[in-house]
């Protein structure tokens, strides 16, 4: 059996290539890194798990295997170009779309709205009261947030579409994506306290 050398998985970066992840959207698109104001990775990940994901059970709920999504987030970093139906599989893919969500450093919903958002969930108004201050609320999104969250949910629509079969329907995606999209709730589950 021939021996293949592996480099390190922590190996450092070329410098020369921009960061990928734990960078702010507004740096990904000052790089070049966005396409449409959707970042390349997002943009990427999310074509390749509509084609090949969408009936997958436990899509976003089972993990992929750690060595791989740290694998393809290292091509991504160095800026080659990713194949992710050569280099990736689902879980792996759907697991690196999380990270990337994980690492943004104020979240998709930025940290400065989230007592409104909290105070809009809390609030005794009625329905279609709550939906307009809601989408009063998505317009003061910097532009490349509400890019990407509304890519996000248009997304995980279609993936829900499917729940028959990938078992996830919008509550079970949004109990994923929820700490993923708020850093508040991120740290509010490290914590032990649930948003219900």
């Amino acid at each position: 059996m021939k021996k293949i050398a592996v480099s390190p998985l922590n190996k450092h970066r070329d410098t020369t290539c921009p960061k990928v992840f734990g960078v702010s959207l507004l740096e990904l698109q000052q790089q070049g890194l966005s396409k449409n104001g959707i970042p390349i990775v997002v943009w990427n990940i999310v074509e390749y798990l509509t084609q090949h994901g969408m009936t997958q059970e436990g899509l976003f709920r089972v993990n992929g295997s750690m060595k791989m999504v740290e694998q393809l987030r290292l091509q991504y970093e160095r800026g080659e170009e990713v194949e992710l139906v050569k280099d990736g599989d689902v879980y792996s893919a759907a697991s690196l779309l999380k990270l990337f969500l994980r690492e943004l450093p104020d979240g998709i919903i930025t940290s400065a709205l989230h007592p409104r958002f909290i105070q809009l969930f809390q609030d005794s108004r009625n329905d279609m009261q709550k939906e307009s201050y809601l989408k009063e609320l998505l317009k003061e999104l910097p532009d490349a947030h509400y890019c990407l969250l509304k890519y996000l949910c248009q997304f995980l629509i279609k993936v829900a579409e499917h729940h028959v079969e990938n078992r996830m329907s919008l509550c079970n995606l949004a109990t994923v994506f929820g700490p993923n999209c708020f850093q508040g709730l991120r740290k509010a589950e490290s914590t032990g306290v649930h948003w219900r």
